[in-house]
Order: structure tokens, then C-alpha cells, then sequence
């Protein structure tokens, strides 16, 4: 069904979508914003092995670039989506491509899957959530509904 202009209507399940890529993204942004601020003092409160700390220490400028880009990025895409632009699926290509930066780093350039243990996984599961956000915001520019 069109709304007004001829354009479709906004299906309910794009505001659910924006809203959880808002919040999943804004526990990214919080996570990168305090780690910046507080450093050793936040990584902290997660109980992190000595293994862990030293892996983030010795993490390269770039990595941390890369996940700026992912969090900030992918909280920008669900703003987007939010207001029905077409610039989302631009912002969450862009929170991919951070998120790939960093996986390469973990998975293929360090000892990360040595260092996160058994929660390697959940780097794959958020690869998968970058995913879903850009095929979503992909589908919902083709419909029309982002203009």
C-alpha cells in the first residue's frame, strides 16, 4: 500500500529494525566510548584474563579505527533507516567493512581467538547482525521505502 506521494508506506517491522540496530549499536558506541575514556578501568568490570588485556594492548591504531567505524557507523545506519533515507544502507556498508577490518585482525593477524576464548563466536554473530543490517536496508531502498 502507497502512502502519501505514491511512496509505500512504512512497514512495522523497519521501525523495529531501526530500533534494535539503534540499541545494539549504541551498547557498540558505549562499549568504544568508554573503553577510550576510562581504559584499563572498564575493561575491567568485564573480569578480563591477563591474556585478554594484553591482546587489547597490543591491538594497532587501525583496529581501533575499524571499530570506531563498525559502532558509529552501524548506530548512524539505524538513525538513518529511522528516517527513511537511503544513506543507511551506505552507513551500515560502512559498519561492515569495520567490522571485517577488525575480524581479519582477530582472526587471521593476532592470537584474538586464543585471547577471547570461548567468546570468539560472538565476533562471528555481530559479522552476521552487519550483514543482516545491510541486506535490510538494501531490500528496503529497492521497495522504496528509503528514498
Amino acid at each position: 500500500m502507497s502512502g502519501m506521494g505514491g511512496r509505500p508506506r512504512t512497514p512495522w517491522h523497519l521501525w523495529l529494525v531501526g530500533v534494535v540496530a539503534l540499541l545494539w549499536n549504541g551498547l557498540g558506541c558505549l562499549d568504544y566510548t568508554m573503553t577510550q575514556l576510562q581504559g584499563d578501568a572498564w575493561l575491567a568490570n568485564m573480569d578480563p584474563t591477563e591474556l585478554q588485556m594484553a591482546y587489547f594492548h597490543a591491538m594497532p591504531a587501525w583496529t581501533d579505527a575499524a571499530w570506531a567505524i563498525a559502532v558509529w557507523g552501524g548506530l548512524l545506519g539505524g538513525i538513518l533507516l529511522l528516517v527513511r533515507r537511503k544513506w543507511a544502507l551506505h552507513a551500515f556498508a560502512a559498519s561492515i567493512l569495520g567490522w571485517a577490518a577488525g575480524a581479519v585482525y582477530t582472526f587471521a593477524l593476532s592470537n584474538g581467538m586464543e585471547a577471547m576464548g570461548g567468546w570468539w563466536p560472538m565476533l562471528v554473530v555481530k559479522g552476521v547482525i552487519c550483514v543482516f543490517f545491510v541486506w535490510y536496508a538494501s531490500i528496503m531502498g529497492k521497495r522504496g521505502v528509503l528514498r
